[in-house]
């Protein structure tokens, strides 16, 4: 070992600090990466159903910063300098072909999380950096010079500290007592909780495009849908989920809101469905494919409003047509609670962005130490953008490193 050398410490053996490694040169640094896991990426492995959503096709920053309800502003001058367009070249260019899907997620050729592990991982292997697993920090303590790590597995000693944790309470506790501000975790990304009539028995029922709203919070969001054994998910629900993260958290997760499960206006379902009802007076409700909703979907309603399906079209009363209405455009579903979204388990909170030199991701309270990933209070709705901004702040660390 080249005495020579600076001694950085990564800590945290995820997205952000092995792309950080995978970035760094190797001719000047010895680097050690500290993962309590007894693997490195293991989110990176799980993550898009094991096939890893690396980032999104989405080539402008000011668009990008768009898709993240903490740290838009921040974002924006980290993704001038590296953005999807530059992630997609570097995996590209150490044999990892990608593709880009209809809805502009963007995955590897192979469909494999494996393919985009081994590029980084090769990286940090061929740069001999070291990666040891099952090493829990459980302190950093600045000294005159440098920062001593404490483990259950001895002491480890670093020039440069570069902090990529995650944002479990422990990780963030110990930047805290180094006198950093924690704005405090709530989940993020998450789908919700609903008991009623409508959505018992028919799970996996999905929607193309749906409107939710919360009343309670003058908002609502678009896109598709999915009635779950527990209730509802789908991205409308997710991004709902992460632009409310904290305010839902207020609530305790219990809320009212109101879906319309077509995203069409009350007054031209009525229109579309009476239009129907002249061309085929005979047809019996439950055989009328009026809406674009799946049968399941069409006869439950019928079910829960106790109308018989075999009923003439042209025989339903005013008040049975307006409970089909108000079930298909605005109907209100208690939420009382949450679940995690199993790839993707985000949270909003963490380190104050403020805190944070957003030109290198240094820390302005500590020398030669540095923060990215989810430790920040940065996050984003479902797919690519969480390890897009990963991706970003890793280069950028790894660049101000480099010319030291």
């Amino acid at each position: 070992m080249n005495s020579q050398k600076r001694k950085i410490i990564i800590i945290g053996g995820g997205a952000a600090g092995i792309f950080t490694a995978a970035n760094l040169d190797e001719k000047k640094f010895d680097v050690i990466i500290l993962e309590q896991n007894s693997d490195v990426l293991q989110k990176v492995k799980i993550s898009g159903g094991g096939r890893c959503n690396v980032t999104h096709a989405c080539f402008d920053p000011r668009e990008l910063v768009q898709f993240y309800p903490r740290g838009n502003r921040e974002l924006l001058s980290v993704f001038t300098k590296f953005q999807p367009g530059d992630t997609m070249d570097w995996f590209e260019s150490r044999n990892v072909p990608l593709k880009i899907e209809k809805d502009n997620r963007v995955f590897p050729v192979s469909d494999s999380s494996q393919s985009i592990i081994n590029a980084m991982t090769i990286e940090v292997i061929r740069k001999n950096f070291e990666i040891k697993t099952q090493v829990s920090v459980s302190e950093i303590i600045k000294q005159k010079d440098n920062y001593l790590i404490k483990t259950k597995q001895g002491d480890f000693s670093g020039d440069i500290i570069i902090y990529a944790t995650g944002s479990s309470p422990k990780s963030l506790r110990i930047i805290e007592n180094l006198g950093h501000t924690i704005v405090e975790p709530v989940p993020s990304l998450f789908t919700f909780n609903i008991k009623d009539d409508l959505l018992k028995d028919i799970p996996g029922t999905s929607f193309g495009n749906a409107e939710i709203r919360i009343p309670g919070l003058k908002t609502e969001e678009s896109g598709p849908l999915l009635i779950t054994h527990w209730g509802l998910s789908g991205p409308a629900v997710l991004k709902i989920s992460a632009w409310e993260a904290r305010k839902l958290a207020q609530l305790k997760y219990q809320f009212d809101i109101e879906v319309n499960f077509i995203s069409m206006p009350i007054a031209e379902v009525e229109k579309q469905f009476k239009d129907f009802k002249n061309s085929h007076p005979k047809r019996t409700v439950g055989q009328s494919k009026i809406f674009d909703v799946t049968n399941r979907f069409w006869n439950r309603i019928l079910e829960v409003n106790r109308i018989d399906p075999e009923k003439q079209i042209a025989n339903l009363s005013g008040k049975e047509m307006n409970h089909i209405f108000d079930y298909l455009c605005q109907k209100k579903l208690k939420v009382t609670g949450k679940s995690t979204f199993k790839d993707e388990f985000v949270t909003a909170g963490g380190v104050d962005l403020k805190e944070i030199n957003f030109k290198k991701m240094s820390s302005k309270i500590l020398p030669d130490f540095y923060m990215a990933g989810e430790v920040l209070d940065i996050d984003a709705i479902t797919g690519g953008f969480n390890f897009q901004a990963c991706w970003s702040e890793a280069w950028l660390i790894a660049q101000d490193i480099n010319i030291k």
